[in-house]
């Protein structure tokens, strides 16, 4: 390959990682070609990215849009893989693959300048995602508020309730 097509390919990858504070890497060189292909439809259909690249090529363009941390991760065959909602949904969708296509593997990744390793990405697969956690905050926030208004609900009940008996009595006796 010459100098002019791996500086296009950097040059492209460049473009492809820029703003990217997360990506994983994978080994898919076991896979069959269909299992491949199928992984790289279902994967696309999601929004995740994903692209097999020389690692010279991927460490080059890593060092040069800030993400160094990935480069002990490029070695051997890889594969990034990166998109999705967030990196927890992206650890979920590769540790399901990597699981259910047992010739996939997961080699490690990075998420915001921190290398992590096949156990890491697994790990964080079993974290709460971002719409888990927004909606777990929501529930803290709401939770005193509820409370605040059913005590504030319970004493008025009591008074409107003996208002009523009140002027129900007084419509008796009339």
């Amino acid at each position: 390959m010459s100098k002019i097509i791996k500086n296009h390919i950097i040059v492209e990858l460049e473009q492809t990682l820029q703003g990217r504070g997360e990506v994983l890497v994978v080994d898919v060189s076991a896979m069959s070609g269909v299992d491949a292909n199928v992984l790289r439809i279902d994967l696309e259909a999601k929004g995740i990215g994903i692209l097999t690249v020389k690692n010279s090529l991927a460490r080059r363009a890593c060092k040069n849009v800030g993400l160094e941390s990935l480069v002990p991760v490029l070695e051997g065959p890889s594969t990034l893989v990166w998109g999705g909602e967030d990196i927890v949904a992206l650890s979920r969708e590769i540790t399901r693959w990597a699981k259910n296509a047992k010739t996939l593997q997961i080699k490690g990744g990075v998420v915001e300048g921190s290398t992590l390793d096949a156990d890491g990405v697994v790990r964080l697969s079993k974290s709460p995602g971002r719409s888990e956690l927004l909606s777990i905050i929501a529930g803290a926030i709401l939770g005193p508020g509820g409370t605040v208004a059913g005590a504030l609900l319970g004493p008025g009940g009591t008074v409107v309730g003996a208002i009523k008996s009140i002027a129900a009595g007084d419509d008796d006796e009339s």
